[in-house]
């Protein structure tokens, strides 16, 4: 799939793209009953808020990883997702980043403070903000629920010094400081909320400034993130860097997959069974 020029350039303006129902109903469904199964594994790459509910889950597109996952490894090389990806990236080669599923749970889920992801990044040792983020919504996206707001346009400001907060979750980020944010917002206009139907994909710029609230509704808000970054720019030069789990240490350009890859991991897993033997 490739995206029109009017679609590039909505993406350098206002620093995101939206896609409808680019993920089937049956293809979610694959996806949600798998992320179910890697929740209840225990590994550093599965944390949890102070409730003790699975805040998120990372690496999931690794085969070498705790938390692998063959569906979502699936999904990042299915070429309606990765080719808007490859072109926002100037169709250079390029290999995923991290993975990781956000999953906010009906009441208990926490927020995720105002921040630019190329803000870690950096300090993970990659020169340049030449990523781009995969979003896929496995939940329907609601404001009360807790859906992610972008500030249009504000990846134009390029990286900015973050602070890190420590306290305000159980997970440390680098935050955007409170009165920049304010500054931004004054600039650039109210903060947009990205609600969706499951299967909805978001494309986003590592440094558009982005957040989201606490899950307020009853309903749980799932979503998994792919990073794509171009093979030329993978991280080096830190001598203790992030764990494994947060940043990929293979950095194979990745090859385009079956647009039905997904829909095949079910299918063999449905002829798997029908060919097991029934018990005595």
């Amino acid at each position: 799939m490739r995206l029109t020029d009017a679609q590039v350039a909505e993406y350098e303006e206002r620093g995101y793209l939206v896609f409808p129902g680019l993920v089937s109903r049956e293809e979610v469904e694959i996806l949600r009953r798998d992320l179910h199964r890697v929740t209840g594994i225990k590994a550093e790459g599965v944390i949890r808020e102070k409730s003790g509910a699975v805040r998120s889950v990372f690496r999931v597109h690794d085969e070498t990883s705790p938390t692998a996952s063959p569906p979502f490894q699936a999904l990042a090389t299915l070429p309606r997702v990765i080719d808007p990806a490859r072109q926002v990236l100037g169709d250079e080669p390029a290999y995923v980043y991290h993975t990781k599923c956000n999953l906010k749970d009906a009441i208990d889920g926490a927020i995720w403070q105002w921040h630019q992801d190329y803000g870690y990044w950096k300090t993970d040792g990659v020169d340049r903000p030449d990523m781009t983020t995969s979003l896929l919504m496995l939940d329907e996206a609601t404001e009360i629920g807790g859906c992610l707001y972008f500030i249009p346009g504000s990846h134009k400001l390029g990286r900015l010094d973050p602070e890190m907060d420590e306290t305000t979750t159980s997970y440390k980020l680098w935050t955007v400081p409170k009165d920049q944010v304010i500054e931004i917002m004054t600039r650039f206009g109210d903060p947009v909320p990205i609600t969706g139907k499951p299967g909805t994909v978001v494309l986003f710029h590592p440094n558009i400034v982005h957040g989201s609230g606490h899950n307020m509704s009853r309903h749980a808000r799932w979503h998994i993130y792919t990073v794509y970054n171009q093979v030329s720019n993978r991280p080096h030069g830190i001598e203790n860097p992030r764990p494994e789990w947060v940043v990929a240490r293979r950095c194979d350009a990745l090859e385009t997959g079956s647009d039905d890859g997904i829909l095949r991991l079910a299918d063999a897993d449905a002829d798997a069974e029908t060919r097991r033997p029934a018990a005595e």
